[in-house]
């Protein structure tokens, strides 16, 4: 039997056009068709729907709260191990979460339609719901993504998943925005909760078996999926302390990436721009480019290369905040730059986290992974106001850029030092 190879060597490029036949287009088509049908709702509540709830004279702290909503996205670690245990339909493990939720995710934005936007309890109600079933679709998505994806085609899977997310950046939230200003706020929801079922067309390509009848166990044997269970395996915990270190600076500088550059004097028009359509096209771009990072290097060494570029960013900005760099040009190529790179880490941890998430249980050891580094990021994002409005921007670009730098040679001795273990052979395809 053929040695697995190391999980964290990602193959050249020769290899990876082996490994680009029928069988693996139709998981790449299967991973942009699901995480899209995530994006659209996704981006529709996050994106759209606090400005359009303004424009309809809902007051700014009342739409704070929408934010509340994050929550079931960084708790479904809780729930995961449920779903990697329980399969609720004879349509396949993945997939009988997977349509269900979805299901139930467009009938929510239609109901959204049927209610007045100032309804703000209604609406908040429904989004709750529409948080937690896209949570739990995002799960089981994971968990497929996870089990289908090899050492080879990692890379491109996420890649796909990258992309298929900034397309629902562009349909969730420019494409309602403007469809909210011209045909008005029924027609726009009734319209999204219909594009939001068409990802559902790939469902049929899932290959998956039936592990068991409707609402038991997925499958048999001793291992019972758990949290308990990932924190068990060293290689899995070493990941889970690497996305903490990587992700904790980046909080800081994103969350007061827009304020500073209105307070720097750059025209609102200016900054919905690059926080919207080009975020969106660099986006997509950097998930293509961080394939080709890691089809020349190990992914750890990619990892740390996009650590090094993102420190010279958050350098940008403080140069910029400390008056030593003049002009709006450098901070703006470091904020569109820095959506680069954003991407691309994404992938690559990815590609990281799924090379050490247990076939026994993919969704749970993913979802945990996934949901840390959210944390650490939101717990940055939630101190940069203080740290901003305490001791003034520089301070706090310079604190993020120190410890952006501090992250990055912390990540690099422990992915050198304790290499992880070979990755699993790939479950039965019929999984």
């Amino acid at each position: 039997m053929m040695k697995p190879k190391d999980p964290l060597v990602a193959p050249g490029l020769p290899e990876t056009l082996g490994h680009l036949n029928a069988n693996n287009l139709k998981i790449y088509v299967t991973l942009a068709g699901l995480y899209l049908a995530q994006g659209i709702p996704t981006y529709l509540i996050a994106a759209a729907l606090p400005p359009v709830l303004r424009n309809y004279g809902v007051s700014k702290s009342t739409i704070g709260l929408f934010s509340l909503l994050m929550l079931p996205l960084v708790l479904k670690f809780l729930w995961a191990p449920l779903v990697d245990r329980i399969q609720l339909m004879n349509i396949g493990h993945r997939r009988s979460w997977i349509v269900p939720m979805q299901v139930i995710t467009s009938a929510g934005i239609a109901l959204m339609a049927f209610l007045e936007p100032t309804d703000v309890m209604g609406l908040f109600l429904i989004c709750t719901l529409l948080a937690v079933a896209m949570s739990t679709q995002d799960i089981a998505s994971d968990g497929y993504a996870t089990q289908k994806l090899t050492a080879q085609t990692r890379g491109i899977g996420n890649a796909c998943q990258g992309g298929a997310v900034a397309f629902g950046v562009v349909i969730g939230g420019t494409l309602s925005l403007v469809m909210f200003e011209t045909v008005g706020w029924t027609p726009t929801l009734l319209f999204v909760a219909a594009l939001s079922l068409l990802p559902l067309l790939v469902t049929p390509l899932m290959e998956e078996h039936n592990g068991t009848s409707a609402g038991g166990p997925a499958r048999s044997g001793l291992h019972k999926p758990s949290i308990g269970a990932f924190f068990k395996r060293p290689e899995a915990v070493q990941v889970l302390i690497v996305a903490l270190l990587f992700r904790a600076s980046e909080g800081f500088v994103k969350a007061m990436e827009g304020p500073y550059l209105v307070d720097a004097g750059l025209p609102l028009s200016w900054i919905g721009y690059l926080s919207g359509a080009s975020a969106a096209t660099a986006g997509i771009i950097g998930s293509g480019l961080a394939v080709a990072l890691m089809r020349g290097h190990k992914t750890q060494r990619a990892l740390i290369t996009l650590g090094l570029l993102r420190t010279i960013c958050f350098s940008l900005f403080a140069l910029h905040a400390i008056g030593w760099m003049e002009g709006m040009m450098p901070v703006m190529s470091a904020a569109v730059f820095q959506t680069f790179i954003r991407y691309m880490e994404i992938v690559v941890l990815y590609s990281l986290f799924m090379s050490v998430a247990s076939k026994d249980q993919p969704g749970t050891d993913f979802t945990l992974l996934a949901c840390a580094q959210l944390i650490v990021y939101l717990v940055g994002s939630s101190l940069s106001g203080v740290l901003a409005d305490y001791a003034g921007y520089s301070t706090l670009f310079v604190f993020a850029t120190v410890l952006s730098g501090l992250a990055v040679l912390m990540c690099a001795w422990l992915l050198s030092a304790h290499p992880q273990a070979p990755t699993q052979t790939p479950v039965d395809a019929r999984q």
